[in-house]
């Protein structure tokens, strides 16, 4: 369980991600993410109403949250990292958005390896 310093919630936080910091996209997820001075990483998960509806958007946010707790990787400190989830998440297994979320952030570089 993350605890509450660890969970982006602000909206100043997440606007200053969405305007300073960088991206990278895969098939089932967009990455956001930008250096946070703080010796934590601090995650959001989004699914936007193109997901789909409520439904849809709540299983996208816990296919994510759950794919990144289970992958048994440790993020690098100090980041802010903001996980948006695509509408071709929709109808996918665990272990798929767990592979394609791994490979988007080693190419973020924002795992400890």
């Amino acid at each position: 369980m993350k605890c509450r310093k660890q969970i982006l919630r602000n909206q100043r936080n997440f606007n200053s991600v969405y305007r300073k910091g960088s991206s990278r996209g895969s098939r089932f997820v967009v990455i956001l993410y930008k250096k946070n001075r703080m010796p934590v990483s601090r995650v959001a998960f989004v699914a936007s109403k193109k997901v789909g509806n409520s439904v849809c958007r709540n299983r996208a946010r816990r296919l994510m949250r759950e794919s990144i707790r289970t992958m048994g990787v440790q993020l690098k400190p100090g980041y802010d990292i903001i996980f948006v989830a695509r509408n071709s998440i929709n109808g996918k297994k665990c272990p798929e958005v767990q592979r394609t979320l791994k490979k988007a952030l080693r190419s973020c570089n924002l795992i400890k390896e």
